[in-house]
């Protein structure tokens, strides 16, 4: 496989992947950080720092806006609910055992 197709079949992994993230916006952040050790933000960080990498200006807030399909602080109050404790023990846990990828 040539590398722009694999560019370009990675790229359509990862605009999926948003694509099914936006429909599972009932998904919280911190379940995701808790089973998989990445979430939306880390997503984000991660795009930002791609293209800072290949000499573009973004902001984490564009980036996340790439990553969320609208501001962060809107998804957040429209789709963010408060973790209850066994989430944050999870994550503690988690966080603990897995230093670094906290966001």
């Amino acid at each position: 496989m040539d590398s722009t197709t694999r560019t370009e079949l990675e790229a359509a992994a990862f605009r999926t992947l948003l694509a099914h993230l936006d429909k599972r916006s009932d998904v919280q952040n911190i379940d995701m950080m808790n089973l998989t050790g990445f979430c939306r933000n880390c997503l984000s960080r991660w795009y930002m720092e791609a293209a800072q990498e290949r000499g573009l200006d973004m902001s984490k807030d564009a980036a996340r806006e790439v990553v969320y399909g609208m501001p962060y602080e809107d998804w957040k109050a429209k789709h963010q609910t408060e973790a209850d404790d066994a989430q944050k023990a999870a994550f503690d846990k988690s966080f603990a055992e897995n230093v670094g990828t906290k966001d």
